[in-house]
């Protein structure tokens, strides 16, 4: 089926196009297998798709191979039945040739299916031997890292949020200089046992638009895993806060901050969805009563933005930069020797220390991955020294459970 925004041609309109080609010529192009692909209409005249059309002139002119359409139709994710574990299949067929990729997130299979859209949204050529897309396929068969890197860039930049951008070209950067692998892991044990200590800090870092307002978006980040443009998001009414008990947060948008030259819009902070998640998707945190505390306070404090915003300026305006709070509240909490040393040296590392806390402790991987945000398979690689080293507890509960 072709592009909604298609249309049929007829042989006098591709002869115009053609510019002096005359009919006796293009029928025998016909013939002998070169000329564009047509159908015939129930009338028997002859029609050719103007996409096929635009297709053929490329791959005249050596622009596009001779595999690639324009074809493309897409078919919703669905649940993977034939496989034992939890798993999500795309489906798109190219060139009437059906392909499908399994994914082990819906999360994960709908980020796939949006860059396949994209891709034909951009005009885009697919493969019909491999149902890719020209600029997938340039990343899939490069043959240097440089080739790689100019593929790839090209087919996660248009798609991309303004602070994805920036930290994959500096990612990018690092990996070729230095072609060293990250150790995933836990944050130190310090940083676990000071965390209130340095939410405390915060709160004696110069007016109370500088020192008091920050603690409770530091807070989000340590009691809920939170991101920091989670955080920056965050409404009134996503916010359930009882007088007593557990509370919960309802994530349905980010504000994630990089430099104007990394946004489509020229802003310093995009308007984007949850980060792992389908458009429009939301994610719900239980939060402990210590943080709905925290909030309560907050709230009562320094009241919210004209559309809700928890977190903001003294004039309404998004937060910046919180690095210069952090690492005052860092001297102030710290003693020299710590605040020289790497512990909790960014606001973020609240954030895996959360998330650290809950895994040491015995909750769920899946449960701490949906809170966090995470998918499951990039939850247990970057943590996995937390899982591994949680051996005795483990071995301990099934004891438990074996005795019973």
């Amino acid at each position: 089926m072709a592009n909604q925004r298609d249309e049929l041609m007829t042989v006098e309109q591709i002869l115009a196009e053609l510019c002096g080609v005359s009919e006796r010529t293009y029928y025998r192009w016909r013939e002998l297998g070169r000329a564009p692909k047509g159908i015939r209409l129930p009338n028997r005249e002859l029609q050719v798709w103007r996409s096929e059309f635009l297709a053929w002139l490329e791959i005249a002119a050596g622009r596009r191979g001779v595999n690639d359409t324009t074809h493309v139709r897409f078919w919703d994710v669905r649940r993977n039945k034939s496989s034992r574990s939890t798993s999500y299949e795309v489906r798109w067929v190219v060139g009437g040739r059906q392909f499908s990729k399994t994914r082990a997130t819906k999360a994960l299979a709908e980020s796939f299916l949006s860059e396949l859209r994209q891709a034909a949204k951009r005009g885009e050529a697919f493969d019909i031997g491999e149902g890719l897309p020209a600029s997938m396929r340039r990343a899939k068969h490069a043959k240097s890292w440089f080739a790689f890197v100019l593929a790839y860039v090209d087919m996660k930049w248009p798609r991309a949020a303004a602070t994805t951008r920036n930290s994959m070209t500096d990612a990018l950067a690092t990996v070729t200089a230095a072609l060293v692998d990250d150790r995933p892991g836990q944050p130190e044990v310090a940083l676990l046992r000071r965390a209130r200590e340095l939410l405390a800090a915060v709160t004696y870092v110069g007016r109370p638009w500088r020192g008091r307002h920050p603690r409770a978006f530091f807070a989000c980040m340590y009691f809920a895993a939170l991101r920091p443009g989670e955080v920056k998001a965050l409404r009134r009414d996503g916010c359930y806060l009882p007088v007593s008990g557990w509370g919960r947060l309802t994530l349905s948008s980010s504000r994630p901050q990089s430099n104007r030259r990394w946004t489509d819009s020229g802003e310093a902070f995009d308007d984007r969805g949850l980060k792992h998640r389908a458009e429009n998707d939301t994610r719900s945190v239980p939060i402990p009563p210590e943080l709905v505390t925290i909030l309560r306070e907050h709230i009562e404090e320094f009241g919210t933005a004209a559309d809700g915003r928890l977190f903001r300026t003294a004039t309404g305006g998004m937060i910046y930069d919180t690095t210069h709070t952090w690492a005052v509240a860092r001297t102030l909490a710290f003693a020299p020797e710590q605040v020289a040393s790497p512990l909790a040296a960014r606001p973020y590392d609240l954030r895996h220390a959360a998330v650290s806390l809950w895994l040491n402790n015995g909750v769920a991987a899946t449960e701490v991955a949906n809170r966090a945000g995470h998918s499951v398979e990039v939850l247990l690689l970057v943590y996995a020294k937390c899982i591994d080293g949680g051996e005795e507890a483990a071995n301990r509960r099934i004891d438990e459970a074996l005795a019973v």
